[in-house]
């Protein structure tokens, strides 16, 4: 178990470390640097919900996964496949980033979409761990309640929802698919919230 929590949190670590990667100091003319930041907005911007996010599913993985007292091979593959899914985080922030720049409305519509995308397949891997993990008794730790996982087990799919409707909502605005894009990023956080004060209560 020491092992596993090891190899992800240095994933963790690495992609956030490679999402700060995209800052560099940008072109200006001397004396206009202030007007050359501030024109960085949007990379700031889409770092800023990226590094949430990335911070969020980070907390989600060390207390689901702290939780259980064994994991087995197949949890071990589910895991790095939900790694997998995570790492892509760094090319939609860049390109969301971009296009806000550019303020190319089918560009960014295109780009809301790819985050969109990547999000749902976050969702959807944390999703089958769930299932796996809820069909896998064995290796919960004795200690939590039936009611304690039957409670957290459809928010990666509330999750998957929202970004499903998150998809079509762009290509009609990308106002409104930003908008559903962070309100699926600041659920993420929120249910981690209520999943802690759960297991606060189990112990």
């Amino acid at each position: 178990m020491d092992r596993f929590q090891a190899f992800s949190d240095g994933i963790f670590a690495i992609l956030i470390t490679i999402l700060v990667l995209e800052f560099s100091i940008p072109d200006y003319q001397s004396g206009h640097l202030v007007e050359a930041l501030i024109n960085q907005w949007p990379l700031l911007l889409s770092y800023s919900f990226s590094y949430f996010y990335v911070g969020t599913l980070w907390l989600f993985h060390h207390d689901y996964f702290g939780m259980l007292d064994h994991i087995d091979r197949n949890v071990n593959l589910l895991n790095l496949l939900m790694l997998f899914s995570i790492t892509l985080l760094d090319y939609p922030m860049s390109l969301v980033a971009h296009t806000l720049s550019t303020n190319n409305q089918p560009d960014l519509q295109t780009a809301l979409i790819v985050y969109d995308i990547v999000a749902l397949l976050i969702s959807a891997t944390f999703w089958i761990m769930y299932v796996y993990i809820h069909h896998h008794q064995e290796l919960k730790n004795h200690r939590l309640s039936n009611t304690f996982y039957e409670k957290i087990k459809a928010d990666p799919m509330r999750s998957i929802i929202i970004y499903f409707i998150a998809i079509g909502a762009t290509f009609f605005s990308s106002l409104a698919g930003a908008i559903l894009l962070g309100t699926g990023i600041i659920f993420h956080f929120f249910a981690y919230l209520r999943m802690s004060s759960l297991m606060k209560n189990e112990f």
